[in-house]
Parts: structure tokens; C-alpha cells; sequence
């Protein structure tokens, strides 16, 4: 019979039908025979008809799905609705098919349906469309409209009314792609090919079908025939893709799609995935230290639920743990008003009022959602990947997740959100120095005219005033895809469902963000924490006592420092849990001292070891120091003295120091009162931060000579004091000769 019956996903073909006796023999492709009844075949609900073998259906659309107009190409496409347009004007008399909408010389005589009936159309049709033939046969033949027929046109017009246009397409034009046949001998030689050079290195199209060649060849003898070259270069692409990624990509792509999971995580709620990426910011700004164009990191942190932009940082070195660790402080933390943002800026999300959040805060907030992060994913950066974070995600009860390999979708969001910046920002901002090297504009470097404090306020400006306010597009949340939603309005919506936890973290949660160091206390010098001495008042009590410690760190004491900052670490009391700054012993009592980094540290000792010295403390490390941070250098040459590196170097040390002094709490017990690099609250800051190179080099200067100072009052001191016996003996050798009467009087003890 040739009819087919799909059972269950499997195909069975009618062989025999007896209607006598209403039996009928249907058999698998392998051959199986299945006995039944056709009243028992039609009641089956996992039954049903197979279109190969169905007559009501095109040619096209048998054993596949429905052929449509956007299969077609666009010359068959033009065709086909040149032949509906006819078909319109023998069913109408117009082209259009709509009387409000006739062309000029509508309806024609031969095609008015009033005075002419659908036969006569058809057949006037047919009459037309061959004096076309005989008048231009090539444009004829183009559109094929040279051999239509009366049955054609009615063929047409009742594929049309079943179909819609496609079904005055011809078949032919959407044959079935039956593809390349492949023997089982090929096919297992092209996957044994595939799987033995996925990790060898990079192979081309001609070298693996030498080695099918080969396999074919010693598996199933000289008589299996193996297809061309280009078939099997096609073959290879249709089956494996494209072959022009790098060698260890396709080793990393195959090994994460063998242990993929197809695990799908769905985001409901802010703070539940936070994304955090790092970037070069594509606009070159200026340094405050010399006013030179440099080029600065953008970090991000984007809440994947709200698309809202709830930190970010600019630093002038690539991000570290600590950055890291402040920007997740930063997401925890409500962003204070600025002065001169207006009051459409402020927090106004509702179910929690403006005046108890600014309670909470200490004062007036804007309106950028903050909260405690769920999980944090990141990429797979080292600063990702090293304890301090480990110990950074315990702290705030977060879990920082690197993404999934070759898996965009895991920080598509934040990546996206890079571009959109770019592309409502920083495009049209001078110094932005395009999308590549070929987009590169004459002279970025001189048209930058932002400083980064500058840039850092322009973004925080556009992302409370105009990004949380955006519209989505294609980011609208599911429960509702064709409302109008913008990162406020949806952490709103959620705020309004489920609620919102008010917690603002402590003002010490800096310091349990820093990096840790267990050391032990010594009596008199204080601590040694990366080659530098710390001491203050603080330790007085714990100086010749354990800590009582066990484990690895037994009897040591745990202190915690800013890298960006070393001139200070940071104590917890024992018995009262109370922080304590304690600084460096090396730094003058009076002026103040210009920023210095730990690479500046090392760079210091490196020399020291050069030279054979080793300083007994950190005093002898000063002048050092000083030097080597260009303090002693002339103002009016260190600008020609310094290299661009060594500027930036310089510069890169006062964004630090200046990062580090933001982060800093302001109230917090100072065991120096004479210490004048923490800002104060009640009047401006005065620190390194808002110095340029001359004042960084009087800083330097003032320093120079508060030590020098302190050394010749030192010196005095001591010379005033009276002298031992052995001081006496060691500062006048007995061997000395007499230089006049006055010394041959006097012994060399001193006693007349």
C-alpha cells in the first residue's frame, strides 16, 4: 500500500491490508512484522500518520516540516509574489487584490469580474501570459510564466487558499537535501581521525584525509572506495564545525562540553548573582601627580537580576584582592550623595523611606540599590583565584564563583553592559581612543583632558542618573517581557514582593577585608611585616606575651595591612576587639610622608643588598626611600629627570594611597596623635591625595629635613650625656700622638 504510520517515534509501513476482514500487516524498518486490526490502528492515541506518504501535502513539505515563504530565496520569493498578483487580478480584476488600492487602467475588460465570470478571467490569463511569451521570451522564461496552463492557474489559486503564497512555489525549487552518502567504513574512520587529532596539534583538511586515507585503508582493505577531498572537507564541517579555532580552544571546548552539567541557574531576586569584570578603560584621562594621559581599569559590578550597576572602581594598575575585596564592601555599602547631585538623584524606592535609610547611613543616599551578595562570578583572573578572597567570601558570606569555561552566557550580562557604557559614554568623550588600533584617532593622549577623580564622578553620575533609569530592551524581566522596566524600577518591583533587608555593614568590615599577616610582637622594635617595622602604644600590653594561638600560627598575633598603603597595619585588641592603627617606625614625627608602594619597598632592599648593607632599622631606611621616590630631586628638573614610566610609577602610588585613605574608616582610635595623614571629617581632607608633583617633591624635601633634624638632635644628645669608662677608651686610642702641651697634660683617661 505504501502508507506509513508513525508508532511511538517509530515508522512502520502497511505491507498488507485485508478489508474483508478489516486486518492489516504493518512492518518496522527492520522488518518486523505487526498484526492488527484497523479498528484497533485508528483508536491508538500514539498513532499517527506519517507526512511521507501523505498525497494532500506539497511535494516539500512530505516527511519535513512546512515549507514557508523565508525557505525561498529572494529571486523565488519576487516570483512567487508576482504570481499571487496575478492570480489577485483574475480572482478581482486588480493587482493588489483590494479595489481601494487599483493602479491606473483597473480593472482591465478581459479581468472586470462584473461583466465576466472566473473561467473567462482564467482563460484571459492564460491568453495574456503567452502574447507575453511571444513578445519577450527571455523574461518570459525568467519568471516562468511561459508554459502556464488553465490547470496550472487553478492548481495555484487552491494551493494559495491552503498554504497561503508559498504554495504557488514550485517544489522543485525546495528539493530534499539528501546530503552526502558516507559509508560505515568513512564514518568510523573520520570519528577515529577526529578523536586521535582532537589533542595532537593543529592538523589541516589535507592532513586528515591522509590519515582517513590510512585508517580506511589497514581497517577495511583497498576496495572500500573513500570519498574526495571535498567531500570530506564538507562533511568534517557539517559534522564538527568549523576547524579554524586554535588548537587548544577545541581541546578546552571538548573537554568542557564532556563534563558540561546543562544545568540551568534562573536569577529572581537582586543580589543573587552578582557579576564582576575588569576592563581597560577604552578613554584616556590624566593623572594627578603630573597631569600625563594614562590609561585606567573600569571593575564592575553588576546585579545579573536588576541590571544594575552597584560598584565600581578605576585604578591605575591592574585590580588586586584588595580592589576586589572593596568593591564587594562597596556593594554592601548605600552610595552617599554628592553635592552637586539634585534631589531626583536620591533614594526614593518605595516600601523603604529615604529618611531611614540616610538614618542608617549617616546621611543622605542615592538611589542605587545595595545589598549582600549571594554569589559573585568572576572570570578566571589569578586576583580570582588566591587565599586572601578565600578568607574575603567567608567574611562577607558571599561565594565567588569563577565562570564556567567557554561558557559566554555566565557573564554575558556584564560583559554587555561594558559595551553598552561604551557605546552611550565614552564614545563621545574626548581622548576615547576607539574600538582598535584601526579606530584610533590621531592624538587620544592629547585630547584626554579628564583627570580620573574627574572621570570617577562623570560615571557615578551617569549611572545614578541615567543608566538605572534606562529603559530595557531585550532585558526585560520573564514575568513580564513587553512591560517598561528600567534597574530601579525592577529592584522596586522586587523590593515590593519580596521585601528588602535593611543591613548595613560595619565601619570595621575594612579592616577584616584586609590581607592578614601572623607574626610575632617583639619587646622593643614592635612588628616586621614585609621587611618594614610597625610599633605603637597599642602593643605595650601584648609585647612580652603569646598570643595562645594553636595550630600553624602558635603564640603569633594576627595583623592586618593595606597593601595600597603600607605605612600603617591595622591591630585588633585581644580582650575589647577594638582596631588599632599602628605605624610605620621609619616615618618622620613631623611633615608628612609622600606615598610609596611594596614594590618601592622591595625595589629599596634590592639596592640595600646591592651595596652590602644592612640597616639595623627601619631610620636607615628613610633617606633610601626618599631618594628612590624622587624626594631629594629639584623641583624645577624632576619632570625632565623622570622617564614616562617613572611618572606613572609615581603616580600609580598616589592612587593608591588615595584609594586606600577613602576606604579607610574616619573614626577610629589613632595611637599617633601626631599623625596627619588620616583626613579628617570636620574640614577637608589634607593628604597625598590632592598633591601635584611640586608639592609631592616639597613633601619630600620637608621629610628630608624633619630627619636630618631629628638625627642632629639625636647626635646632640648624645654627645651631652657623660661617657662610660670603655666609650672613653674606644673613642681615644693610647697610640694617638700628642699634639701639643695641653694634651701631654691631660692622660689619655682624663684625669689630670
Amino acid at each position: 500500500m505504501g502508507n506509513e504510520f508513525i508508532v511511538n517515534g517509530v515508522p512502520w509501513t502497511v505491507e498488507a491490508f485485508h478489508p474483508e476482514i478489516g486486518n492489516v500487516v504493518l512492518v518496522r524498518p527492520d522488518h518486523q512484522p505487526w498484526h492488527t486490526t484497523v479498528r484497533q490502528l485508528i483508536h491508538r492515541t500514539d498513532v499517527r500518520q506519517s507526512t511521507r506518504t501523505r498525497k494532500d501535502l506539497p511535494a516539500a513539505s512530505r516527511g519535513r516540516q512546512p515549507k514557508s515563504m523565508l525557505d525561498l530565496p529572494p529571486d523565488k520569493q519576487r516570483l512567487v509574489m508576482l504570481r499571487v498578483d496575478h492570480l489577485r487580478e483574475v480572482e478581482s480584476g486588480f493587482r493588489s487584490g483590494d479595489p481601494m488600492k487599483a493602479l491606473p487602467g483597473e480593472p482591465k475588460t478581459q479581468y472586470d469580474p462584473d461583466t465576466t465570470t472566473l473561467t473567462q478571467r482564467r482563460h484571459a490569463k492564460v491568453r495574456e501570459l503567452r502574447k507575453d511569451t511571444v513578445a519577450n521570451p527571455d523574461l518570459a522564461a525568467e519568471q516562468r510564466l511561459d508554459k502556464v496552463s488553465y490547470r496550472t492557474l487553478v492548481r495555484w489559486d487552491l494551493d494559495r487558499r491552503r498554504f497561503g503564497p508559498v504554495g504557488c512555489a514550485d517544489d522543485r525549487w525546495l528539493r530534499e537535501a539528501t546530503g552526502r552518502h558516507i559509508s560505515s567504513a568513512v564514518r568510523e574512520a573520520i570519528f577515529a581521525v577526529r578523536h586521535e587529532t582532537l589533542h595532537r596539534s593543529k592538523l589541516t583538511a589535507k592532513d586528515r584525509e591522509r590519515l582517513i586515507h590510512q585508517y580506511v585503508r589497514e581497517e577495511f582493505g583497498e576496495e572500500e572506495k573513500v570519498p574526495s577531498y571535498e567531500t570530506l572537507r564538507v562533511v568534517w564541517r557539517e559534522w564538527f564545525g568549523s576547524s579554524g579555532a586554535r588548537q587548544r580552544y577545541a581541546v578546552s571546548a571538548a573537554r568542557a562540553q564532556a563534563v558540561a552539567t546543562g544545568r540551568h541557574v534562573v536569577v529572581s531576586r537582586p543580589g543573587q548573582v552578582v557579576a564582576l569584570d575588569t576592563t581597560v578603560l577604552p578613554v584616556k584621562v590624566r593623572e594627578t601627580v603630573f597631569g600625563d594621559p594614562v590609561s585606567v581599569h573600569l571593575t564592575l559590578a553588576l546585579d545579573v537580576y536588576t541590571h544594575s550597576i552597584v560598584a565600581f572602581r578605576l585604578t591605575l594598575v591592574s585590580d588586586t584582592s584588595v580592589d576586589v575585596a572593596m568593591i564587594l564592601r562597596d556593594v554592601m555599602m548605600p552610595l552617599p550623595m554628592r553635592p552637586d547631585w539634585g534631589d531626583e538623584m536620591e533614594w526614593a524606592y518605595p516600601g523603604v523611606p529615604g529618611t531611614v535609610v540616610a538614618g542608617f547611613a549617616g546621611g543622605k543616599v542615592a538611589g542605587l540599590p545595595f545589598f549582600a551578595p549571594e554569589t559573585v562570578t568572576t572570570d578566571h583572573g589569578s586576583v580570582y583565584k588566591n587565599h586572601h578572597l578565600i578568607e574575603v567570601q567567608r567574611v562577607i558570606g558571599a561565594n565567588i564563583r569563577p565562570s564556567r569555561v567557554l561558557r559566554p552566557p555566565d557573564k554575558q550580562a556584564v560583559e554587555r553592559t561594558f559595551g553598552a557604557i561604551q557605546s552611550l559614554l565614552f564614545r563621545i568623550l574626548p581622548g576615547f581612543q576607539g574600538i582598535d588600533s584601526a579606530d584610533r584617532g590621531v592624538d587620544p593622549e592629547g585630547d584626554a583632558c579628564l583627570t580620573v577623580a574627574e572621570m570617577e564622578h562623570l560615571i557615578a553620575t551617569w549611572i545614578v542618573k541615567i543608566w538605572q533609569n534606562r529603559r530595557f530592551g531585550s532585558y526585560a524581566p520573564s514575568w513580564d517581557p513587553s512591560g517598561d522596566h528600567s534597574p530601579n524600577s525592577l529592584f522596586a518591583a522586587s523590593m515590593a514582593q519580596g521585601g528588602f533587608a535593611l543591613q548595613i555593614p560595619p565601619a570595621d568590615l575594612y579592616y577584616r577585608l584586609l590581607p592578614t599577616h601572623r607574626v610575632t610582637i617583639h619587646g622593643r622594635r614592635g612588628v616586621k611585616i614585609r621587611n618594614l617595622w610597625y610599633d605603637g602604644p597599642a602593643l605595650d600590653e601584648w609585647r612580652f606575651r603569646p598570643s595562645g594561638r594553636g595550630g600553624v600560627a602558635k603564640n603569633k598575633y594576627v595583623f592586618h595591612r593595606d597593601p595600597r598603603d603600607p605605612c600603617f597595619v591595622y591591630f585588633q585588641d585581644p580582650l575589647t576587639h577594638e582596631w588599632h592603627q599602628l605605624r610605620w617606625v621609619g616615618l618622620p614625627e613631623e611633615g608628612r610622608m609622600p606615598a610609596f608602594s611594596d614594590a618601592r619597598v622591595r625595589q629599596v632592599m634590592r639596592d640595600l643588598r646591592k651595596q652590602g648593607l644592612t640597616p639595623k632599622s627601619d631610620k636607615d631606611l628613610l633617606p633610601l626611600l626618599l631618594d628612590l621616590i624622587g624626594g631629594n630631586v629639584p623641583v624645577e628638573q624632576w619632570p625632565t629627570r623622570l622617564t614616562k614610566a617613572q611618572r606613572v610609577e609615581h603616580a600609580r602610588e598616589v592612587s593608591q594611597a588615595s584609594a586606600a585613605a577613602a576606604d579607610r574608616p574616619k573614626p577610629m582610635p589613632i595611637d599617633d596623635a601626631t599623625d596627619l595623614r588620616v583626613p579628617r571629617q570636620a574640614e577637608p581632607a589634607d593628604n597625598v591625595v590632592e598633591l601635584r608633583w611640586r608639592q609631592r617633591v616639597e613633601q619630600g624635601q620637608a621629610a628630608i629635613d624633619s630627619e636630618r633634624q631629628r638625627r642632629r638632635e639625636a647626635g646632640d644628645h648624645e654627645r651631652n650625656m657623660p661617657s662610660t669608662l670603655g666609650q672613653r677608651l674606644r673613642g681615644t686610642s693610647l697610640r694617638d700622638l700628642l699634639d701639643n702641651e695641653s694634651d701631654a697634660a691631660t692622660p689619655p683617661g682624663g684625669r689630670a
